[in-house]
Order: structure tokens, then sequence, then C-alpha cells
């Protein structure tokens, strides 16, 4: 999107959200001066966050996005900053790096992720800093690993875009430590889903949210295609996501019946 076309969409959510829910816009880019524009509209709109990932295509060093997070964290101290560990992309965070963030007042939450390796750099920095960042576990590591024992306070997943009774599900079963419930469905209703994805990604077409925007479609929600250059998945996997929605027990999927606590009718 544009740079007008961001702050469009952040304002009608905020409006939206009318105070209800906290609400988070997104600040990617590979310029600090649009990032620092982004961060000033986020706090003149009323956003409560921005996230903030590394910049990509070069390699940018550390002591590159520190600079790159500080000068969004003093553009705009009233909004508090969540930094996005897209380490394959661009530059990996380190725990220093971490370190050196926590002394920057407005960087409140860490969306993580990490390689999976015997260092367990993930468990290191949630275990660490749960008490001085809300941590988002981005690597799906809810059924695996106690992530909320160690702090960990949310997770990003795809299928709450279409499903989101499934996160609420999912939430519920990891506040009750259910870990052998999380892992049935983490296996059996996630999984399909990121398999797909990873297929369309290695035979046709990449980007973020394609599948995500197809799978609304089919449940009757607005979609559309993504821009692109990502191409334009929807004639080709429709079917294809369809078979894995009803696979899964994803409800309201059109033209199929649905049963009203949140599952397909078997």
């Amino acid at each position: 999107m544009t740079f007008d076309e961001r702050v469009r969409v952040a304002s009608v959510v905020v409006d939206e959200a009318d105070g209800r829910v906290p609400v988070a816009m997104g600040a990617q880019t590979t310029s600090t001066l649009e990032l620092v524009r982004l961060a000033r509209a986020a706090q003149a709109l009323g956003a409560d966050f921005i996230q903030v990932s590394c910049p990509f295509y070069f390699e940018h060093g550390e002591g590159d996005f520190e600079e790159f997070v500080q000068a969004a964290a003093a553009a705009a101290p009233a909004v508090g900053i969540i930094v996005y560990n897209t380490f394959w992309t661009s530059t990996g965070i380190s725990f220093g790096m971490v370190e050196r963030l926590a002394e920057i007042p407005n960087v409140v939450g860490l969306k993580w992720a990490t390689p999976r390796t015997d260092a367990m750099e993930f468990e290191d920095v949630t275990s660490h800093f749960s008490e001085r960042f809300t941590i988002i576990d981005n690597n799906l590591y809810f059924a695996f690993s106690p992530m909320p024992a160690l702090g960990a306070k949310a997770f990003e997943v795809h299928l709450c875009n279409f499903w989101p009774e499934w996160g609420i599900r999912l939430l519920d079963e990891a506040r009750a430590g259910n870990y052998p419930e999380i892992a049935r469905m983490m296996v059996e209703e996630a999984m399909p889903f990121y398999k797909l994805w990873v297929e369309i990604e290695r035979e046709y077409t990449s980007g973020d949210g394609y599948l995500d925007k197809l799978c609304m479609e089919l449940v009757g929600l607005p979609s559309s295609r993504c821009r692109p250059p990502t191409r334009d998945v929807r004639e080709r996997y429709r079917g294809r996501a369809r078979e894995m929605l009803e696979a899964i027990g994803c409800p309201r999927i059109i033209g199929a019946g649905g049963g009203a606590d949140g599952r397909a009718d078997g």
C-alpha cells in the first residue's frame, strides 16, 4: 500500500475499534524517513502501537536497526513500538540487542521468532524479557513448549483471519495448560493450512496473506487478491483451499453446513 493508504486503513480501524481494543499499525519500511512519518501518523490518529522490523534488501547491521527504532521512538513517544524479528528477510536480533532495546521506554513488545537451534534462542529471550516486553510468539511454539509459562502473552497465527473462534480456543487451552489439545489443534487444524501455503509458495507465487484472503472469500468475508507482484491465487487454488477448510472443520464455508460452536457439521 502507499503511505496514504496505510494511514487511511489504520484510521478506519481506530475509528471502528473506538477504544474497545488496542490497535497496532504496521510500519514496515526500508526508509527511516518514511518510518518517522508513519510513527507520527499513528500517534496523530490514535493508534496504540506500531510494528517495526529491520529494513530488508540490504543486510543492515544491528547498529543500523537500533538507530532505525530510536528514530521511530523519538518521533512518536506516545506510541508503543512492537519490534518484529524478521530474521528470514533481514538481520536477526541478538540477545544483546534485545537488552539495548529494553532501554528505549516506548519499545513495549517483541514479536518474537528465531531459527530453531540447540541454543534455544526463542526460549532464552522469552524467559529473560517477558516482564519488560509483551512477547508475541511468532514461532507457533504454544503446542510444543510452555511459552505462556515463560511469559509469552500472545501468539500470531493466520487462521484467525477466517476462523476467529479457533484462536480463542487456542488461547483458552493455553491458559488451561492443555497442551495435548493444543498439539492436536496445531497438527490437525493449523498444519494443513500452512502446508498448502508452503506448497503455493514453492510452485506458484510468494508473499503474505494470499491464502488468508482466499479462505476469507470462501467463508463469505470481504476479500480480494493480493497486490502484484504476488500473483492472484484465487482461481488456481480455490478448490484446494476449499478442500483444506472442509478437512480441518472450518465453519461458514459457502455452500457447506456449519455448527454453532465454531466447527463445521460432520
